[in-house]
């Protein structure tokens, strides 16, 4: 009887050791499932593994879909038997195959910048290495992005959207895209501040959306949401769709309309709540041709609101304020499309559901009428002072200087400033120019008035005789050159007050000769001579006596 069981126990053993080695190849292709929240992830066989259902195209073949979308280890002919088909199957377009999640390829794929506003760091993940963020930036795995008094806006692989509000730290744990499959797998990390996510669909069992902070974790499959955290714990705002958020492996779904809230020390559990509801805003005109402009809504249960503006196309951030009261003044825009949201604030300050208004900024530059100096007036001040009367709204002007009417030749301007006077930035020789006045609205209107003719005064230095020299009867003077005289004016007298001017005469050198009378004394000068508006002064009289 014990030779039975012993028999028996080593049939059992045998039969076990067959199973487990028949076991073995699935065993070993078996990958860890992509799971909710941040629980461990296990082993599962490929049978139960999450798998993506891929549809064939026209062209595709099983190698053209092994190329572009399978890892080196899973090819064709394991894809066809995943699926339960022939090695010799034919695959036409339409038909289906299903492919588990860890066959794919998976690239690491940076997220875009599409805007950034104001004061913004990048902080590159592979060397420290901090730079200003920039809309050409890319941020890859392991970068952070660092917000001072700025705000900017990312694209991830799979057009998700992350605004980043001021005085953030965000970092980028993981970017990963499934080949082409479009599946991705999102990871970052809210140290401090804010973001607002607009997270694509993602595919069910394949793809995975996570922001965690120092107290909390939020895991989504699409959705819209704003999450804030600080030195006292987290929250998070669902606008669309759900989102799994708690403390680390104790997650609850948070549906859309609610807020809820955790902190990072205590035992109190999470509490969620209701967000207030979306202010009633009242119209506001489609298109705003003049700012600033009044936006405004009905008054609710609470005092304080806060007010988002972005920038339609870029998605940029441009400005965010929080009120009391029920109007918000709109202004300092550039032209363009606008999106609005209006939040009401609850008594920990958190935004509620928000309104939207759309709004278009369509500002026109209007040509200034030029008032002073007048058209060929002639001034004594290197600095003159321009005047000008603007007859547009919000408009920026300066003032432009050339040498010529076409103003190619641009010799100074001001300022950009909402002002209708100003100085040019340097002084001007003395000279002729053209002057005129450039106006601009909402950042791209320009509007530019006729140019006026300016002349600047100026002076020669007054000409010093240097020698004088007496041969008989005649008397040759010698005078120091003026680099911008074209020549030189001498006059003779008999007295040194110069009224009774006995002879004159233009010279074009530095030296004349005269013949005087002896025995009398004459008394002589010299000025430069210039084109254009220098005026000269004479130099000091020079005593001539011939004995």
């Amino acid at each position: 009887m014990p030779d039975l069981i012993h028999h028996a126990l080593r049939q059992f053993i045998v039969t076990a050791l067959a199973t487990l080695m028949a076991l073995l190849p699935s065993l070993a292709v078996a990958e860890l499932s992509i799971t909710n929240g941040s629980a461990a992830l296990a082993s599962q066989p490929v049978e139960t593994a999450p798998e993506w259902v891929y549809t064939l195209r026209p062209g595709d073949t099983l190698a053209s879909i092994s190329a572009s979308l399978l890892q080196k280890s899973a090819n064709g002919q394991r894809l066809l038997a995943h699926n339960g088909l022939a090695a010799n199957t034919r695959l036409e377009s339409g038909d289906t195959l299903r492919i588990p999640v860890f066959w794919l390829k998976r690239q690491p794929e940076p997220a875009r910048v599409t805007s950034v506003s104001g004061n913004v760091q990048h902080i590159s993940g592979s060397d420290g290495r901090k730079t200003p963020l920039t809309g050409q930036s890319l941020v890859r795995v392991g970068d952070e992005v660092l917000s001072g008094a700025g705000s900017a806006t990312l694209e991830l692989a799979d057009g998700s959207e992350l605004r980043i509000a001021p005085n953030t730290r965000l970092m980028f744990n993981r970017l990963t895209q499934y080949g082409k499959a479009g599946m991705v797998d999102t990871r970052l990390r809210l140290q401090k501040g804010e973001v607002h996510t607009r997270v694509k669909p993602l595919i069910e069992g394949g793809s995975r959306f996570e922001i965690e902070t120092p107290s909390a974790v939020a895991a989504v499959r699409g959705t819209v949401f704003s999450m804030q955290t600080n030195a006292s714990g987290s929250s998070i705002q669902v606008k669309h769709g759900a989102v799994d958020f708690g403390r680390p492996g104790q997650t609850r779904r948070v549906p859309a309309g609610y807020g809820a809230s955790v902190e990072i020390t205590g035992t109190r559990g999470m509490s969620i709540r209701q967000l207030p509801p979306a202010p009633a805003i009242n119209a506001i005109g489609p298109v705003l041709d003049r700012l600033p402009a009044e936006l405004s809504w009905q008054p609710g249960p609470t005092p304080m609101h806060r007010v988002d503006v972005f920038e339609k196309e870029s998605g940029d951030w441009v400005q965010s304020r929080e009120v009391t009261g029920n109007r918000f003044t709109i202004g300092q825009l550039d032209n363009g499309e606008y999106e609005i949201q209006l939040a009401a604030l609850d008594h920990k300050g958190i935004a509620g559901m928000p309104a939207t208004a759309s709004v278009e900024v369509d500002l026109q530059a209007i040509e200034p009428v030029l008032q002073v100096p007048a058209p060929g007036e002639s001034v004594n001040d290197d600095m003159p002072e321009f005047r000008w009367q603007l007859n547009g709204t919000n408009e920026l002007a300066r003032v432009e200087i050339a040498e010529d009417d076409s103003f190619q030749r641009l010799i100074t301007t001001s300022e950009w400033a909402p002002e209708s006077k100003a100085l040019p930035s340097r002084p001007l020789s003395p000279g002729r120019y053209f002057w005129r006045v450039v106006t601009e609205a909402g950042g791209n209107s320009v509007a530019t008035s006729e140019p006026r003719e300016l002349i600047v005064n100026g002076t020669l230095p007054p000409v010093r005789i240097i020698n004088v020299n007496y041969l008989d009867s005649q008397v040759r003077v010698f005078w120091e050159k003026a680099d911008t005289a074209k020549e030189y004016r001498l006059q003779l007298s008999e007295e040194p007050a110069f009224r009774n001017i006995i002879k004159e005469a233009d010279v074009a050198d530095t030296t004349a000769a005269l013949r005087l009378i002896p025995g009398r004394r004459y008394f002589v000068r010299v000025k430069a001579l210039s084109e254009g508006p220098l005026a000269s002064r004479w130099g000091p009289g020079r005593e001539l006596y011939l004995e």
